[in-house]
């Protein structure tokens, strides 16, 4: 019910901030949809840089829509003419889909897929995944060797994991399947929200945590990435996705965007965020000076 409730109030915001747009006189402008979290809204900034200083089109930003799901639903609509999307969006049933975690042959069915139900152009990845990664600290790492997951097999009975509980509870993806896909299974298990993992692994109250593999505070913390060796976890590569009706009504916006395509790897991505989360930059300085650092932009 609150899930349901959450979607309502983001999809009425949405329409509302899309009638202010047309108030403005701007309904014939490019929209860009971003996500609650810090890297879709950097990631807009730099579409909407690109965008404007390629071609004539103008365009604007709707940021801190609930979720990627909210996101895709108005892009189907037109409500938003592009956003940011991960592959694993795949997963959640908006087409039949071959069962698979390998990274090639996810992006594959998302391209296929979306332009085939949805007319979409769903585009090469950015260069970075942002996905559940288990993270340690980098002091405890150098001293270990830990490289990826597998290299803590040994150790793992003897070492405090700090989760969210939902993940914790999980039959299917969550601790049982991968302690089984592994064969890994850790001394102690602690509970907490996401949030606060970072934290808990940084003062040493746990030894290993569940993160998210592009969050500004595995910088913030020294904190290092497990390899996930084993692919367990499904793919969640970043991309551009953009309406194909939209490319052909604002011509040179997709080869604008497209400059961006595998530039930006998943270090890159956590130290822009990091600018932003940490910093206290805007995304949108953030953006241009990275296009700028880069030689995307010359002013």
């Amino acid at each position: 019910m609150i899930a349901k409730l959450t979607k309502t109030i983001a999809v009425l915001g949405l329409c509302a901030m899309m009638l202010a747009l047309a108030a403005c006189g701007t309904g014939n402008t490019f929209i860009i949809g971003a996500q609650t979290f810090t890297e879709t809204k950097i990631l807009a900034e730099m579409y909407k840089a690109l965008i404007e200083d390629r071609t004539d089109v103008s365009a604007e930003i709707i940021p801190d829509l609930a979720s990627s799901p909210v996101v895709l639903q108005a892009i189907k609509r037109n409500d938003l003419q592009m956003g940011t999307l991960y592959s694993g969006e795949i997963f959640n049933n908006h087409f039949p889909i071959q069962e698979t975690k390998d990274r090639r042959k996810v992006l594959e069915q998302a391209q296929a897929g979306f332009k085939k139900y949805y007319d979409l152009d769903w585009m090469d990845p950015l260069g970075f995944e942002n996905t559940y990664a288990f993270t340690v600290r980098a002091d405890l790492a150098k001293a270990k060797g830990y490289e990826k997951i597998s290299d803590i097999a040994a150790d793992a009975p003897n070492m405090r994991l700090g989760v969210d509980t939902s993940w914790l509870e999980r039959a299917s993806d969550g601790y049982p399947a991968f302690s089984k896909y592994y064969g890994i299974t850790f001394g102690k298990t602690f509970p907490m929200e996401l949030s606060l993992v970072y934290n808990a692994v940084a003062q040493n109250q746990v030894d290993i945590v569940l993160a998210y593999s592009t969050d500004a505070r595995l910088k913030a913390y020294q904190l290092k990435t497990l390899a996930d060796d084993k692919h367990f976890f499904p793919p969640y590569d970043a991309s551009p996705v953009i309406r194909n009706d939209a490319v052909k009504k604002y011509p040179g916006v997709a080869e604008a965007v497209s400059e961006l395509i595998g530039k930006i790897d998943a270090q890159t991505m956590i130290d822009l965020n990091y600018e932003v989360d940490i910093g206290k930059k805007s995304e949108r300085e953030v953006a241009l000076a990275y296009l700028k650092r880069v030689g995307l932009l010359k002013s």
